[in-house]
């Protein structure tokens, strides 16, 4: 039998995953708002409150929630340790206030009140035993002699900030259990990704890239603004079925093969192509890059060529066909030859389970924080909530990026079990209507509580339709977008930096892809591309408000071809406003409607502008402001805005 005292309903309980199966993301610094819905039966008054804890603490803090509309009410608090939180809510009626509410309403209908200042005084003596200091307005209203003045204390201002500070807790409701909320290091909210394959990093034409030659190449990337150094497969290649250039089945002698037929007689997944150099020259290029601020992140990609030593050592792991070959990687119409998948259905499952997880120790001995995993969707959900909870049990700071571009719910579902960031579909978000819904869909859906993007505007798979045989205009726009919507940004650079936009004819697949070949760069070459590039880097280095996902507001403009977007901080130090011709052809203009309410702007309104992009400055004193933007010019503005009050 339930308590029935206990008349308060909880529900509707946010941030909340799948019931509190997973607990909710955040990062150090973080504001967590907390919601729910919270009624009762009649006119009582009811009260709630939150209480919270991080993970060493074992007294909660206690924040009262105060109510919205509807039944709602909220509260918020910052994640100020990189340790997990724990929340729930209490809620009660609070006869108090109750009877606060009807003795005034009393008082205005001239209803004799002496009994409910007897009522009164003796709520007052109750809550007395904590504060001591009530005892003397207790005395004040049982005072019968001065009914008048017990009447006007009870009306007084005073007494009404007693009534709100001095909740009387009697019965309480709460939400149940404690749910979670995991906090994770401020670098899994906010990282600037560059990818460039090791094989093609010399400088001199020829060649074939080295470990070494990566290292020269790390002051570039680190003037550029850059934090994440990606590369794709380090590993020895398979010699097997080997794939030659543009993915042609046969290679011919001298072709490098791609890197995710990973495995040969050379070694596994433990191992470095030799060509690229030795454990200990890798070694020192992630101590050298940390030294400069930036992460090498590795590729995980769990296949094997055909030659993999797995493939003699654990024939059991791969699927066995009926004429005794081994089923290689399809996804037709794609055939892949040179990679066998591994079989996650096979009876010695625990030890493929156990080799796997081993591979990301070693690659994290070597100094390795970061990990993009290679087609994640391809494998079990439950083996990698196991494989990234035991990797953050010796370390909680790993970051996973999963490379999925597959269904919505098993993306998320990636993310729920672990994954730190994951690729996203804006890749192929390309107007004004489906940037905004994505945007919305990411930010206000159920996702934000488990599901922080990374935006890429290409990958060395992916050459998007809306970039090919496109000039750098294009290129700009889709690198302002990515970078400024979210605080995750990543790009194949090279090629993207240097503008490759030929694709195969009729695929979204780059022409002569550097899959399968060894590229020449003219590393010391800048362009318009890479100065943008760093700007914008370095912007959102300098302004906190870049620095999150969660916090963008779109602008009202009257022109489809310009989209407008407000990013600030939740105490609005840092407000940076970008507006981005969506038209890389033509000049754009319009009129942009400033959000007046969410950063408090008075009725007269004084704002300054500065355009990091172009350093040119301007005013605006009104809440529709024109806006031109010629793309031959720069095909946005990144403005920071500073507001002067002034009042009518």
């Amino acid at each position: 039998m339930p308590n029935g005292q206990q008349r308060i309903i909880i529900e509707n309980i946010q941030p909340l995953v799948d019931g509190g199966l997973y607990p909710a993301k955040r990062t150090v610094g973080e504001k967590v708002e907390v919601r729910a819905s919270i009624f009762a039966d009649g006119h009582d008054h009811i009260r709630a409150s939150l209480w919270v804890r991080s993970a060493t603490e074992t007294n909660p803090a206690e924040i009262l929630m105060v109510p919205t509309a509807n039944d709602e009410w909220q509260a918020s608090f910052y994640t100020l340790k990189q340790e997990n939180y724990f929340f729930s809510i209490h809620a009660w009626i609070d006869h108090f206030d109750t009877w606060y509410d009807g003795f005034k309403k009393k008082v205005a209908a001239r209803v004799d009140v002496k009994v409910e200042l007897m009522e009164g005084a003796s709520m007052l003596r109750q809550l007395s035993l904590e504060k001591p200091e009530l005892i003397l307005w207790a005395t004040k209203l049982e005072d019968s002699s001065h009914y008048a003045e017990a009447v006007a204390s009870v009306l007084s201002d005073e007494f009404e900030k007693i009534v709100y500070n001095h909740p009387l807790k009697e019965i309480f409701t709460t939400s149940g259990k404690e749910l979670e909320i995991l906090v994770e290091s401020k670098k899994a909210n906010f990282s600037t990704w560059y990818e460039f394959f090791p094989r093609s990093s010399a400088l001199d034409a020829g060649r074939h890239g080295t470990f070494r030659d990566c290292l020269k190449l790390l002051p570039r990337i680190s003037a550029m603004g850059f934090d994440v150094l990606y590369f794709p497969p380090i590993h020895p290649i398979g010699k097997i079925n080997r794939k030659g250039k543009n993915n042609n089945v046969r290679a011919v002698a001298g072709e490098p093969g791609s890197p995710w037929a990973i495995g040969s007689d050379e070694g596994g997944h433990k191992s470095v192509l030799p060509a690229l150099g030795t454990i200990e020259d890798f070694k020192k290029l992630v101590s050298e890059a940390k030294k400069m601020g930036i992460d090498i992140a590795m590729d995980i990609a769990f296949q094997c060529a055909p030659d993999h030593p797995y493939v003699k050592e654990h024939k059991s792991w791969f699927k066995q066909r009926p004429d005794g070959s081994i089923q290689y990687a399809e996804n037709p119409p794609k055939k892949y030859q040179d990679i066998y998948p591994f079989n996650f259905e096979t009876e010695d499952w625990q030890a493929l389970w156990q080799e796997l997880l081993s591979v990301f120790l070693f690659w994290m001995e070597q100094g390795v924080k970061i990990f993009r995993v290679d087609n994640p969707h391809t494998k079990p959900i439950p083996f990698w909530h196991w494989v990234i909870a035991e990797v953050h049990k010796t370390d909680a700071d790993i970051i996973f990026l999963s490379e999925a571009f597959t269904r919505p719910k098993i993306m998320e579902s990636l993310a729920k079990v672990g994954f730190t960031q994951s690729y996203t579909y804006f890749t192929w978000r390309v107007n004004k209507s489906e940037l905004t819904n994505y945007m919305k869909e990411l930010v206000q859906g159920p996702s934000r509580n488990f599901f922080r993007p990374n935006f890429w505007p290409n990958t060395p798979d992916i050459l998007p339709y809306h970039l090919q045989h496109q000039a750098e205009n294009s290129f700009i726009i889709r690198y302002a977008l990515a970078a400024t919507l979210s605080s995750n940004v990543g790009v194949y650079g090279p090629s993207y930096e240097f503008y490759e936009n030929t694709p195969i004819d009729g695929k979204e697949e780059y022409y002569n892809s550097e899959k399968y070949e060894v590229r020449h760069y003219d590393w010391k070459k800048t362009n318009r591309m890479t100065d943008i590039m760093t700007m914008i880097n370095r912007v959102r280095k300098e302004n906190t408000s870049l620095q999150s996902t969660w916090n963008i507001q779109f602008c009202e403009v009257g022109n489809d071809q310009l989209i407008a977007f407000l990013k600030a901080t939740d105490d609005l130090s840092n407000l940076i406003l970008v507006v981005v011709n969506l038209d890389p052809h033509q000049t754009q203009s319009g009129y942009i409607q400033l959000p007046k309410e969410r950063i408090g702007l008075a009725d007269k309104i004084n704002i300054k502008l500065y355009d990091w992009m172009t350093d040119e400055h301007y005013t605006w004193i009104q809440e529709w402001n024109f806006v031109e933007i010629n793309p031959h010019k720069m095909p946005f503005h990144l403005f920071q805005l500073s507001i002067h009050q002034s009042h009518m």
